[in-house]
């Protein structure tokens, strides 16, 4: 295929539809005719949202991963990026959270990074990430995650600009990368969400119950939500997969306060947050979608202080801050507050200053002033480092 439309777009990989691949659309919508890069592209998986797009996926997906399989690649996914051929291109937009920020642009080429966040399990998650391989694969997937962290350092010097979604990632960027970059919020959807009137016929405090929204993996501490719920006596349900559900639904499942939904679609989730009495983000997001939809329903959030909702939650006015990792502290807040005094208007209004035009405006303007700079000389590396290890199973 040629490669001379001026802009391109890449993307880690398209196999499920979840924030990041959210905040891509939005990124897509901005630069319609560009062509999109992607490791890996599942078109169920991603909802069929770039069916009349010009999608091309690195030489990984002649393999059939998908995403019950796909992390058994890590250790090929830095190269695989580095060969995906954008260099013809004179502006290309990534999208990141693990490797997409490694793309080889051409030297006259300019490459802004929309980053989620460092891959995780390479920079600040290493001990989780070992834990959940059997102890024999440990010294490969060490090995593998050190020269992911060595490709990173060496791509982020060939970025010409990092934008981060949130001040967490942004100080990130900066302890690993030593790169510097600017906040722009991602796109939320908020226009799929209302405050619901249906709620003043309810009894007080028995209106709905606590919701978690959220992958069901281990740093996203869903546990300590169920805990803490359990801790209260007040019933919680819980919206999502990962492979964290069957130990959680066999530790809180059968206690009759915790409800396991899995995935739902947009119109039930929406219904959701519009009748919970709250939802409940229990872990350090780097931004946390969910907290503003919940916010765009009108209902208040219940998070730990950490992250994301220190920029997305107003404490006292659109939800409550606790302490992390505290599930007491959680438990205290479910019993004690009376979460129908927030007012569910003035809630909604906080959570369309993160909406997608909003967030369209911002990175259009970032890409447009970068234009107007002199081109870069990219600064190369005269070699780049070799995958090491071999294909194993873990959670990037």
């Amino acid at each position: 295929m040629s490669s001379s439309a001026p802009v391109a777009l890449v993307h880690d990989y398209l196999l499920v539809r979840r924030g990041a691949e959210r905040t891509f659309e939005a990124i897509a919508e901005c630069w319609p005719e560009a062509p999109i890069y992607t490791l890996l592209y599942c078109r169920e998986g991603s909802q069929e949202r770039f069916a009349d797009r010009d999608v091309r996926t690195s030489y990984l997906q002649k393999l059939g991963a998908n995403q019950s399989n796909f992390r058994r690649l890590l250790p090929v996914f830095p190269h695989a990026t580095r060969a995906m051929p954008v260099q013809g291109h004179q502006l290309v937009v990534s999208s990141s959270s693990a490797f997409a920020h490694g793309v080889r642009v051409g030297r006259n080429s300019r490459h802004v990074c929309y980053c989620h966040s460092p891959f995780r399990y390479a920079w600040f998650e290493r001990t989780r990430a070992l834990g959940e391989v059997p102890a024999p694969l440990r010294p490969v997937l060490r090995g593998t995650l050190k020269g992911i962290r060595v490709a990173d350092r060496v791509a982020a010097r060939r970025v010409t600009r990092y934008l981060a979604n949130s001040e967490l990632t942004r100080q990130r960027i900066a302890t690993h990368w030593d790169r510097e970059s600017d906040i722009v919020h991602p796109p939320v959807e908020v226009e799929r969400f209302a405050p619901t009137r249906t709620r003043a016929n309810l009894p007080p405090r028995t209106r709905g119950n606590l919701l978690v929204v959220s992958e069901l993996v281990a740093h996203k501490r869903v546990d300590l939500a169920l805990e803490a719920a359990e801790r209260a006596q007040t019933p919680i349900q819980v919206v999502g997969e990962g492979p964290e559900r069957g130990r959680l639904e066999a530790l809180y499942g059968g206690k009759g306060n915790a409800e396991f939904l899995g995935r739902v679609n947009d119109a039930e989730l929406a219904r959701l947050y519009a009748s919970a009495r709250a939802l409940v983000l229990p872990n350090a997001e780097e931004f946390g979608i969910a907290a503003v939809e919940a916010q765009a329903s009108g209902r208040p959030v219940v998070a730990a202080a950490v992250g994301g909702a220190l920029e997305t939650v107003i404490d006292g006015e659109t939800g409550v801050l606790v302490p992390g990792g505290d599930a007491d502290a959680f438990a205290r807040a479910f019993t004690e507050i009376d979460f129908d005094r927030f007012e569910a208007e003035r809630i909604a209004q906080h959570a369309h200053r993160f909406s997608k035009e909003v967030f369209k405006r911002r990175l259009v303007a970032q890409v447009e002033s970068l234009r107007e700079e002199a081109p870069p000389q990219q600064p190369y590396a005269t070699t780049a480092p070799a995958p090491s290890g071999a294909p194993l199973s873990t959670a990037p």
